[in-house]
C-alpha cells in the first residue's frame, strides 16, 4: 500500500484528500500545512508520494519540492493547484514534480494521478 503525505494549508483539503486516498488503498502517513514542515516530515517519513499544494504560507510548495528534489532527487510529487495557475505548475514539474490535479477534483482524477507516479513500486 502506497504511502503519502499530504500537504495543503487548509486542513478542509487535507481531510477531503486523506478520506479519499485511504477508500482508495492509500495510507496517509502524515500530513503537513505549509512548505517548511512538508520539507521536515518528508525527510522523517520518507513517502511514496507526497500531494503538495502550490500556494500555501511561510513556504510555497514550488520551493518545498526544489528542497525535497535536491536532496530525494527519487521524491514522487503531485502538485495540487486552482485553475489559472499553469505557470506555477509548469515551474514545479521544471523543478521536479512528477504530475499535478488541479482543484475542484473528483476522487478518479486524484486515485489515477497517484495510481500512475507510484506504478513503478
Amino acid at each position: 500500500m502506497p504511502t503519502v503525505l499530504v500537504v495543503d494549508d487548509a486542513i478542509f483539503m487535507r481531510t477531503t484528500i486523506k478520506r479519499m486516498l485511504e477508500n482508495h488503498q492509500f495510507e496517509v502517513v502524515g500530513e503537513a500545512s505549509n512548505g517548511l514542515e512538508a520539507v521536515e516530515q518528508y525527510k522523517t517519513l520518507l513517502p511514496d508520494v507526497v500531494t503538495m499544494d502550490i500556494t500555501m504560507p511561510r513556504m510555497n510548495g514550488i520551493e518545498a519540492v526544489k528542497e525535497i528534489i535536491a536532496e530525494f532527487p527519487e521524491a514522487k510529487i503531485v502538485m495540487v493547484t486552482a485553475l489559472g495557475q499553469q505557470k506555477l505548475i509548469v515551474d514545479a514539474l521544471e523543478f521536479g514534480a512528477k504530475d499535478f490535479i488541479t482543484k475542484p477534483f473528483d476522487p478518479d482524477q486524484i486515485i489515477n494521478v497517484l495510481h500512475n507516479v507510484t506504478s513503478d513500486m
